[in-house]
């Protein structure tokens, strides 16, 4: 690897750009030497506007790209992932892999594997493990004084993202996506679960589809048993109200206090209340206050990969992360063509 890290991109929609972004606002192009590469997606304009935005070459194909870098950014389609890490892991590129990994838990199995394999410095696009309010509420959560996790409530809606600034239609093919809002969306969710709670047992879940497109399931529900005892429930909606891009509000009863997540993903409010009658509510500037320190000082994950990768180091989410929570969506699936029957997670 030359001095200068070389980044490239296989896909430049929404999900690039928000990437793209968070480098830039990271700072360590300039800290580290980060060098933008090629980019290439089917959509020559896009990938266009996304080079000229972003400062990259655009690449006339796939190969182009991981032939040009020396760390790559996967951000098409869920079912293009496996062939293109693949590639990658021949080239022996660091790998940041949007989720979900594949559409089927194999797959991603794979995919873990390989990267494992070839000792490559891979991460996934579960960003929420770096976002202040869930961090903080982590911290509340294993404060001993809260006692023990009896339950949690966890809903989360928004748009269908085939419309709206979204603009997904790939979202609406199940041979691109795989399923819908759990897979597609709610793997997020799932993956926090067991950040604040734990490993989760066994799981009852259904599944409904309002809008018709073809194994695109846009409202599901789950029941969830963790290993520890605690017990809780998700919520996934796709809806059309515009007004609500994507939003989630997040309880947790422990034996000895009552913690809420709403708003802001990243900045919160976290509001508590503790059985003496203290109450606490963090937001914002002081949320990050006291989360960051959580955190490293940094709460950027595409920086954090960066530095992973100069460093030569392992980065976090990683693939096999990902993967718990692909086994875990899974059984939600299984359980809701089965009629909401409880499935068992073995470990």
């Amino acid at each position: 690897m030359s001095n200068d890290l070389r980044i490239g991109f296989l896909g430049a929609g929404l999900i690039a750009t928000y990437h793209s972004k968070s480098l830039r606002r990271s700072g360590v192009e300039t800290e580290l030497g980060v060098v933008r590469a090629g980019v290439y997606d089917p959509d020559r304009e896009r990938a266009e506007a996304f080079a000229a935005a972003a400062g990259h070459r655009v690449c006339d194909s796939e190969d182009d790209v991981l032939d040009s870098c020396d760390a790559v950014y996967i951000c098409t389609w869920t079912s293009e992932h496996p062939r293109q890490v693949a590639k990658a892991v021949e080239r022996g590129l660091a790998i940041f892999c949007e989720k979900p990994l594949a559409i089927t838990t194999a797959a991603a199995e794979e995919m873990a594997a390989q990267v494992a394999a070839a000792g490559l410095t891979n991460q996934v696009g579960l960003v929420l493990r770096r976002s202040l309010a869930y961090n903080w509420a982590k911290h509340l959560i294993d404060d001993p004084a809260a006692g023990r996790v009896m339950t949690v409530v966890f809903r989360d809606d928004q748009f269908i993202p085939i419309q709206g600034h979204y603009a997904s239609t790939w979202r609406a093919d199940k041979a691109l996506v795989g399923a819908g809002t759990l897979l597609e969306h709610s793997i997020h969710d799932v993956d926090m679960l067991r950040f604040l709670v734990g490993d989760i047992a066994r799981v009852s879940a259904n599944t409904a589809n309002f809008h018709g497109h073809d194994g695109i399931e846009d409202v599901a529900n789950a029941t969830i048993a963790f290993a520890d005892g605690a017990i809780g429930t998700l919520t996934s909606v796709w809806h059309d109200n515009l007004a609500r891009p994507s939003l989630r509000r997040v309880e947790v009863f422990c034996e000895r206090r009552h913690i809420v997540i709403e708003g802001d993903d990243w900045y919160g409010p976290v509001s508590w209340t503790d059985s003496d009658g203290a109450t606490g509510s963090l937001e914002g500037e002081a949320l990050e206050a006291v989360a960051l320190p959580l955190l490293d000082g940094s709460m950027n994950p595409d920086g954090e990969f960066v530095r992973a990768v100069v460093e030569g180091r392992p980065a976090h989410p990683d693939f096999a992360t990902a993967v718990e929570a692909h086994r875990i969506v899974d059984a939600m699936y299984r359980s809701a063509a089965a009629g909401g029957e409880l499935v068992h997670l073995s470990r």
